[in-house]
């Protein structure tokens, strides 16, 4: 197994989309261990949206209420929750480097939290990576009963309505097979990466184009060239890829440059300045029972603009 830093590259978050962009993602063994691995699991999960089964007494909870749920509100909060050790867990793969990449992606708008609060406190969350129409689901956490599952829940539901086509959970957990998460070969999955980063469609009435920082929008054409780039995304980055799904030896260094070069790489200067995204479409504040009609109904309302 070849890390990342065994070749010298120097992982961006430009790099990091491009790898998104094909399927792959980094981890690291520890949060001591410095050094990042490339994975592309040979069977991934996905949470299918059309499909997504919310258990009964979860979804009491949900219209019970009680709790506020926020989008992108505290993201160092998130992640260090969901880097914190927990019961038959002694270690997390959420090292520095993990942290200051999804930071850097969250200033530009493309990752996300979803964040479960009681009482002024934070009690659940997760976040993950918005790229076109797909969401790569990175990690969740819980300090009281449920929390995760209703941020998840309101993740699927603002997915839903902005007409995403893909959730990525990586692997399939029991916790996630409860709301119906399958595992796919690798090829299909590239099949339906490929056709979410693909697709696009105009805004919403009343919604603007592009997307704001904190939001979800990628940098002028960032949507349009992960996935129109992803042919060359990939043969840069294919040097990555074992069967084992971590990265192999050889090819890094022009993994590396290949998805540096890619037409639509986002800018280092900043979030996009363009206006609301996919992602902040759907308003906060809503009630369960809305956000448990969305996720269990066909969303007509809106598409992504990254």
């Amino acid at each position: 197994m070849t890390s990342i830093d065994d070749v010298m590259i120097e992982i961006t978050p430009q790099v990091l989309l491009k790898a998104y962009a094909c399927g792959i993602f980094p981890m690291a063994e520890s949060a001591e261990d410095n050094a990042l691995y490339w994975i592309e699991p040979e069977r991934r999960g996905i949470l299918p949206l059309d499909r997504v089964h919310v258990p009964r007494r979860l979804a009491r909870t949900i219209r019970q209420g009680g709790f506020e749920v926020r989008v992108d509100n505290d993201f160092h909060a998130v992640i260090e929750g969901c880097a914190a050790p927990r019961a038959g867990r002694r270690s997390t793969w959420i090292n520095g480097r993990i942290r200051n990449l999804y930071a850097d992606l969250f200033a530009l708008g493309h990752c996300h939290t979803v964040e479960v609060w009681d009482d002024g406190e934070l009690i659940g969350g997760l976040y993950g990576v918005h790229l076109g129409r797909a969401f790569f689901g990175e990690s969740m956490f819980s300090k009281a009963r449920d929390a995760s599952k209703i941020a998840l829940v309101y993740l699927v539901a603002r997915l839903r309505h902005a007409g995403f086509e893909l959730l990525d959970t990586q692997f399939v957990t029991a916790h996630l097979a409860r709301f119906g998460a399958i595992e796919v070969g690798r090829a299909e999955f590239q099949r339906l990466l490929e056709a979410a980063l693909q697709n696009r469609c105009q805004n919403p009435p009343g919604a603007a184009g592009g997307g704001d920082g904190r939001g979800a929008g990628a940098g002028p054409g960032v949507g349009a060239g992960a996935g129109a780039g992803a042919g060359a995304a990939t043969a840069g980055l294919r040097g990555l890829r074992s069967g084992n799904g971590a990265g192999g030896p050889g090819g890094t260094s022009s993994a590396a440059a290949g998805a540096a070069s890619v037409p639509g790489a986002p800018g280092s200067a900043g979030a996009s300045p363009e206006a609301a995204s996919a992602f902040s479409l759907l308003p906060s504040g809503l009630a369960g029972a809305e956000v448990l009609q969305l996720v269990s109904q066909t969303s007509k309302t809106g598409c992504s603009t990254a």
